[in-house]
């Protein structure tokens, strides 16, 4: 496999940068202030917790949880697995095979890209910064082939947080439905739009070949609980994914499990809390980005807690974030990151994540670095 450049990058500076202004999740709660949202019942549940091996497809009672998140699943139609990593995995090993092709949205969170490139030939339709990261359809039916079996999306967009028009969304469900291809929809940043009227509705309720990925990590805040999932209503799919999964985790933490129920069961709560800390931060950046508009072009993105701005200022875009995280241990994610091997990506746009609460106190260290 090919090195996962956004994890090695983090691996190197993600616990040890002052301000990580890179983050791609909303800023976690503590375990005790998650207990303080359970039920008497629930808590003591997780209290009385044996320490076993789980149910290779999660938890009962989390999969009526999170097909509670859905518009028309039941819980056999869920799949846990240990973050969304390992679904992606899974997912495209299960789907694909060597004859096959497959079609991925550019630019992406790596392994979208790199698991299926281990496997079989893939081509890469890109988002057009010029249109707002809008999505090329007629590039996506051109790239079909007798042999394309899945096209793999990601709205709210990760670097990008761009989100697909819903007339393009529809268009894009209908053609995969006319040529039988499975259509992959990574929405871990779903309900954390900008405008709900931005949101769209997820694959697995209205695609009979659809696999809606999702996680506890991302719009949740609680990374460290490694929960996903995938909702497919494909009986045969999903047990072939679950045998997959016995070669990787086996099953996941029981622990794990019974704190997202918890979290599942305080969604409103927790997501309104998130919300709320994004909306701020967002208003906190665009103040900075207009003290700076000679150095940088920042548009609101549509969702998501990444944004992907334009940097214009001297030396390379690379250079800036590298030289900033040294001098001030202000991290974001420069675009060598976001390489692809199926496509041109910009060189001059940077991640910058903004769910974390010190984001503020990020942003005085890099406005000194820029004035300096």
């Amino acid at each position: 496999m090919r090195d996962f450049k956004l994890e090695t990058y983090f691996s190197r500076w993600e616990f040890t940068a002052k301000y990580n202004m890179a983050a791609s999740d909303v800023e976690s709660v503590s375990l005790s202030d998650l207990l303080a949202m359970s039920s008497i019942d629930d808590k003591k549940a997780f209290n009385d917790l044996r320490l076993g091996y789980t149910e290779t497809f999660g938890n009962p009672e989390l999969r009526y949880e999170i097909s509670k998140t859905y518009d028309t699943a039941k819980p056999e139609n869920i799949l846990c697995f240990v973050g969304a990593e390992e679904g992606i995995y899974v997912a495209m090993r299960v789907l694909l095979n060597r004859n096959d092709h497959a079609i991925v949205v550019v630019p992406n969170y790596q392994s979208a890209e790199t698991i299926p490139l281990d496997i079989c030939e893939v081509s890469g339709v890109p988002l057009n910064p010029e249109k707002d990261w809008a999505l090329d359809i007629d590039r996506i039916k051109n790239e079909i082939r007798p042999n394309t079996k899945l096209v793999s999306i990601n709205f709210p967009n990760n670097p990008t947080g761009a989100i697909l028009a819903r007339d393009l969304y529809d268009e894009l469900v209908k053609i995969c439905r006319q040529t039988g291809l499975y259509l992959f929809s990574d929405e871990v940043y779903r309900l954390i739009e900008r405008d709900i009227r931005l949101r769209l509705p997820q694959v697995g309720d209205i695609y009979e070949r659809g696999l809606s990925l999702n996680v506890m990590s991302k719009a949740y805040g609680m990374p460290g609980l490694r929960i996903g999932w995938i909702m497919c209503k494909d009986k045969d799919i999903l047990q072939n994914m679950e045998r997959y999964k016995h070669y990787l985790s086996i099953c996941n933490s029981a622990p794990s499990e019974h704190l997202s129920i918890i979290a599942l069961k305080a969604r409103q709560q927790i997501l309104k809390r998130n919300r709320t800390l994004i909306n701020g931060n967002i208003e906190i950046l665009c103040d900075f980005f207009d003290e700076f508009s000679d150095l940088f072009d920042w548009n609101i993105p549509d969702g998501s807690c990444v944004g992907y701005p334009r940097y214009n200022g001297p030396g390379s875009a690379n250079e800036f974030c590298e030289d900033l995280v040294e001098k001030t241990g202000v991290l974001l994610l420069p675009p060598k990151i976001y390489h692809s091997e199926l496509l041109k990506t910009p060189q001059d746009r940077f991640r910058i994540g903004y769910g974390r609460s010190t984001l503020a106190d990020g942003l005085v260290a890099m406005r000194d670095y820029l004035k300096d």
